[in-house]
């Protein structure tokens, strides 16, 4: 729980240690679909909740299955017409994006949010099964394909439902920490000068580039979406479960001035 110093309401009537119950309550999700990337923990399992709650049909994706459905099974208990489905989404992997993205239009089912939330984070070099760089490759080039893919079915919802789609990439303020070329687009996969924290602000920093060209496309194109990116705030979570005495301070002191997943709106 944060500080009364930071509990003080700004002009918005909400403060940092808001709730996201506490700031959609009154609002309507009825009627709409969304996707949800990374919904086994954290950040995705709340949005996904709290959507649901609204009355959103809620698609739940993650690599973990079963933990995915533990949150799905949790929600319902509390809220018993939430509708909320689980599929697999390794965002790491291009074959898994283009299979879920080829299933969910099989499924014929509309789509008015997506939140691209999933990710790591300053993790130990690693290749993705592609051959790509694991932080970039999870961040946002699984994210960018994701969204090429759905587009269409985005679009198409919006014109007919004639409600405005919405699309949002849960960025951070560690793109301020990429390296100091910004995306090291000649060398993105190699290991020499690989820095962890430069490795995930290059990601972030490609997750607000690719919104920002999303929203200067539709707007060219007169198409009723929206493209935003986010900083969500400094959460406790497990993104920082490889760097042990950081995550321990992180988990323990950072309570005192952190927020937690349910302070997060991301819609």
């Amino acid at each position: 729980m944060l500080p009364s110093i930071f509990s003080r309401k700004g002009a918005s009537g909400f403060s940092w240690a808001s709730t996201a119950d506490q700031v959609t309550q009154g609002l309507s999700a009825q009627g709409l679909t969304a996707i949800v990337t990374g919904a086994s923990s954290g950040i995705g399992a709340e949005t996904a909740r709290v959507l649901a709650a609204r009355g959103a049909h809620v698609v739940m994706t993650a690599r973990n299955l079963a933990a995915a459905d533990s949150v799905r099974k949790a929600v319902i208990a509390q809220t018993p017409d939430a509708s909320l489905d689980v599929m697999e989404l390794d965002l790491s992997s291009i074959a898994s994006v283009r299979k879920f993205a080829a299933d969910y239009i099989d499924k014929g089912l509309p789509l008015n949010i997506l939140i691209n939330n999933a990710g790591v984070m300053a993790i130990p070099y690693t290749l993705s099964k592609d051959g790509i760089e694991m932080q970039f490759a999870t961040n946002h080039v699984g994210h960018f394909l994701l969204t090429n893919l759905l587009l269409e079915t985005m679009k198409k919802t919006s014109r007919e439902s004639n409600v405005e789609g919405r699309i949002v990439n849960v960025s951070s303020e560690g793109h301020r920490f990429a390296y100091a070329e910004g995306i090291r687009f000649d060398k993105i996969n190699e290991e020499a000068g690989y820095a962890t924290f430069g490795a995930y602000g290059q990601s972030k920093l490609a997750n607000i580039l690719h919104a920002n060209e999303l929203a200067r496309r539709f707007k060219e194109e007169g198409v009723n979406i929206t493209a935003n990116s986010l900083h969500p705030g400094s959460i406790i979570t497990n993104l920082l479960r490889h760097h042990s005495v950081i995550d321990v301070l992180h988990r323990t002191l950072g309570k005192l001035v952190l927020k937690n997943a349910n302070q997060v709106v991301c819609w």
